[in-house]
């Protein structure tokens, strides 16, 4: 028994023992500025958090396992059902239903024109057996009246299917930039919606609180929070206003958050989620309810380039997606960027899930983050940050008034500024993109690239009736049941679009890296060679080892081919071997001791032989305007703005090729 009981004649280390002996390694150097990080939205990081002394669990809607969903994407309906019966027999239990024209289709999506088109994507779908989401962004409404006259059509009870319709007006007019109707128009639909639903015992989630718009366009974790706080507001308030209980209304609400490849952020984002709205419901005198919470993982940190990282990435997100407490997950194919993904990479998203559940058994535990205190503190300060911002936004008039003058647009974009920089110097790598690129890198298989949905034409715009044709849901769905089109359910607003604001914009992270290695690519297209980089290593491998392979990384993430060698103590075969690499930069590699002696000289060298551009790897320190005389023209170094070097670089080594 002593030896089982050995542990306790060991005192619990104290905090200020861990600092004593952290000051020690410090050696008076900051701990803040050393140890401790910042979001996007200012809220700290700690190195080291205590155990949380007191914690209250998060409650998903359902214990047990969540929800596997896949998209259904595919312009096709015939493919697309395929695909749809192999996520389902491979173990998916859930269905996305991404309709053409929707922000999230990327350019593709289901395109349906009427009933019979949806009942073909999903035949042999048995719809009382998963759970159905609609995503069709401004088409929310006549969507959902087709899903609704197919379950009819199939003789389902509404009460016997677990849909979500989606109908997210505010996040449809902040993706778009406008909405089909005032806001007065909106929540009178939006009423009568929940009205015909509710009649025929509807059992699903009507409306949604969308975060994918906010994230997408560079909002850090707490403004996207704050954004799907007030967007879910907006809802109740008009549905209240149309009369329906507030009990009745947070029923029918939904919400979606976006999971990325930040573990900590995405856990404690989900789980605040959950406390947050707990406290608007108790607000509003009603007793907390688990909310249906949905997660996808964040097209933002997608990646076209070395695709195959994007699944370590989306593993990552849903692993926290589902300890966050999501009730579905959906994970993004690794090829999504690049285009349709085809069978194999849907089969890897569904599996990540699968993989987690299954073989990890995440699920088993209702809140694994419950009592640790790195995500309980992580938690509570994206509550309070998020609870500060949402109130900035209730102060300006909600979200409908933000957006319409566009404070919210303002905020998410100096968010998106201070993202922007971070990625652009490095400091936010993105591992095979801006770091670790493999220039050489295969092509990965899609259905259709992403270039055939770029070149595909929008939608079709539905002419504005008068005012006199609003038609209510229960119309609708009958005309969808009697065959109408989805362009005549759509033009059934009533008059022309009188909501107009600054749209977000979708930014994926990556882009302006992969603009460069475009640009590099054409490059070679043209002349059948990439642009290069002559390494210039001065003095023995020993030297210039860490800083050629420094460079190397640097300049590949521009798509710019590094030529390399075993080193220089000569200038003139260093000249000899700049002319035969046939490229028109060189950046010289080595030592500080080295650089102050051989430096000037090598530069002036290169010069010589006709290099355009001479870079040093390396911080130039007191020796720049020295350096800069002799004929460097840049310095790359961790920090330095990447992007502007190497579009500079572009600009020498593939010169009349200019970024798209």
């Amino acid at each position: 028994m002593d030896d089982l009981t050995f542990a306790a004649d060991f005192p619990q280390a104290t905090r200020e023992q861990w600092l004593r002996l952290v000051e020690g390694v410090l050696k008076g150097a900051d701990f803040d500025k050393k140890l401790v990080s910042r979001t996007h939205d200012g809220i700290a990081i700690q190195p080291l958090y205590p155990k949380a002394e007191e914690s209250a669990p998060v409650a998903r809607e359902q214990a047990g396992r969540w929800r596997v969903s896949q998209r259904v994407d595919h312009p096709d309906p015939a493919t697309a059902r395929e695909l749809a019966l192999l996520d389902l027999e491979g173990g998916a239990d859930a269905l996305t239903l991404v309709a053409s024209g929707a922000r999230s289709a990327r350019g593709f999506g289901l395109r349906v024109e009427s009933l019979d088109d949806l009942d073909r994507a999903l035949s042999g779908v048995m719809l009382d057996l998963v759970h159905l989401r609609v995503d069709a962004g401004g088409h929310g409404r006549p969507m959902a009246a087709l899903v609704l006259a197919l379950a009819e059509r199939r003789g389902h009870r509404l009460s016997d299917l677990s849909l979500d319709l989606g109908l997210d007006p505010v996040g449809a007019m902040a993706a778009q930039g406008r909405m089909s109707a005032s806001w007065d128009v909106m929540a009178r639909r939006m009423g009568d919606t929940l009205a015909r639903l509710t009649a025929q015992g509807f059992a699903g989630r009507a409306f949604l609180a969308d975060g994918r718009v906010y994230h997408e366009a560079g909002a850090g974790e707490a403004q996207e929070l704050a954004a799907v706080l007030a967007a879910g507001i907006a809802t109740l308030r008009a549905l209240e206003a149309q009369g329906h209980p507030l009990d009745a209304a947070r029923r029918a609400l939904s919400f979606l958050l976006v999971a990325d490849a930040d573990e900590f952020l995405t856990v404690a984002k989900l789980r605040a989620l959950r406390r947050l709205w707990a406290r608007i419901e108790q607000a509003c005198g009603l007793e907390p309810r688990p909310i249906r919470l949905h997660a996808e993982t964040a097209w933002r940190m997608t990646t076209r380039r070395d695709p195959w990282v994007n699944v370590l990435r989306a593993t990552i997100a849903a692993f926290s997606a589902g300890i966050g407490g999501a009730d579905t997950v959906t994970v993004l194919p690794f090829t999504a960027a690049l285009g349709l993904p085809d069978a194999f990479a849907r089969r890897i998203a569904r599996n990540t899930q699968l993989i987690l559940l299954d073989e990890s058994n995440l699920a088993r535990v209702a809140d694994p983050a419950a009592g640790a205190g790195g995500f309980e503190a992580l938690t509570d300060a994206l509550c309070e940050k998020a609870w500060g911002l949402f109130q900035e936004i209730e102060r300006e008039g909600g979200i409908l008034e933000s957006l319409k003058a566009g404070g919210l647009q303002a905020r998410i974009a100096a968010v998106r500024a201070r993202r922007e920089k971070a990625v652009a110097t490095r400091r936010e790598p993105i591992t095979g993109t801006s770091e670790f690129p493999n220039i050489h890198e295969a092509d990965v298989a899609v259905l259709l690239p992403a270039s055939a949905a770029d070149a595909s034409p929008p939608p079709a715009a539905s002419p504005s009736p008068p005012a006199s044709t609003e038609t209510d849901f229960a119309s609708l769905v009958r005309m969808a049941g009697q065959g109408a089109t989805l362009p005549e359910l759509a033009g059934t607003a009533a008059g022309p679009a009188p909501v107009a604001i600054a749209p977000l914009p979708s930014v994926r992270t990556a882009e302006p890296f992969e603009r460069l290695r475009d640009r590099a690519d054409a490059h070679r297209a043209r002349t059948g060679e990439r642009p290069k980089v002559f390494l210039a290593n001065l003095g023995p491998i020993a030297a210039f080892t860490a800083r050629a392979t420094f460079a190397k990384n640097f300049f590949e993430a521009g798509g710019i081919e590094a030529v390399t060698n075993d080193g220089f103590s000569d200038n003139e075969k260093l000249r000899q071997a700049f002319g035969n690499s046939g490229a028109r930069l060189s950046c010289l590699c080595s030592t500080d001791e080295i650089y102050e002696q051989h430096a000037a000289a090598a530069a002036e060298t290169l010069r010589a032989a006709g290099s355009t551009l001479v870079a040093l790897a390396g911080r130039p320190g007191e020796h720049e305007e020295a350096w800069t005389g002799a004929g460097i023209g840049t310095f790359v170094f961790a920090g330095c703005d990447a992007l502007a070097i190497l579009s500079q670089a572009l600009d020498e080594a593939a010169p009349g090729v200019t970024q798209s």
